[in-house]
């Protein structure tokens, strides 16, 4: 079984993927899943191609919010997930796209250096609403200071355009507007839906790993030769 690489969104750490990744690894999964904020779009991209190149075998990435932009600049993965994230096409960044919430927006706060931060007394409303409260804080004591310009990135290569993906849309989402992610999911070979926020790696993560173990298996949507989307699994 090919392994898995997990890339993780703006504010968050790989940490916020441990039950997934513990649920992986528990099936025989070889799960990567590296730490971002290394201070632009370009830095990310090349610390998650790095981890691809080094599975040797072509391994489902998955990309939650920004991690989008991200995983859309890879080349050399089996399958890519898009999990509440933005799928940029050439020209376009996660900033350009648009779809924060009002939630989000009034969260986020500016720092003189040009950094941003989440707001702690509104974070698991807009991250984690439908988290246990525990699990909520865990999440929410995570989260850090987010250097400026990754969101304004430009991907290189539109990966999506050339490698089968799967986006899932989160419908209770209090940070990326579910809106702004069906119009996203419309790039993307196969779509699902979730009744859940912003994070179900955190409250769902049994939903997660399904999902990549499916994927894992072969049961992903198929692309088609001739390079267009198949429609199936769509909502």
């Amino acid at each position: 079984m090919a392994g898995a690489v997990l890339v993780h969104g703006l504010y968050h750490r790989a940490e916020h993927f441990a039950l997934v990744a513990h649920g992986l690894r528990a099936a025989g999964v070889h799960v990567v899943v590296p730490e971002l904020h290394r201070g632009s779009l370009g830095a990310d991209t090349a610390a998650i191609q790095a981890a691809v190149d080094e599975l040797g075998e072509p391994p489902v990435v998955l990309g939650h919010s920004y991690g989008g932009s991200v995983i859309t600049g890879l080349q050399g993965a089996a399958h890519l997930v898009y999990l509440a994230a933005f799928v940029p096409d050439a020209g376009e960044s996660a900033a350009s796209a648009g779809g924060a919430t009002p939630q989000l927006r009034n969260a986020i706060v500016s720092a003189p250096d040009g950094s941003t931060f989440i707001r702690r007394d509104s974070a698991a409303d807009v991250f984690y609403a439908d988290c246990p409260e525990d699990r909520a804080a865990w999440a929410v004591d995570l989260l850090r200071v987010q250097a400026p310009g990754c969101g304004r990135g430009v991907p290189v290569h539109q990966s999506w355009k050339h490698t089968p993906s799967t986006y899932v849309v989160c419908a209770r989402d209090q940070a990326i507007e579910p809106e702004q992610q069906r119009m996203s999911a419309r790039r993307c070979t196969s779509v699902h839906e979730w009744p859940t926020g912003h994070s179900p790696f955190v409250v769902r993560p049994e939903l997660v790993v399904d999902l990549v173990l499916d994927l894992l298996r072969g049961c992903a949507t198929p692309y088609r030769s001739d390079g267009r989307h198949s429609t199936a699994h769509r909502p």
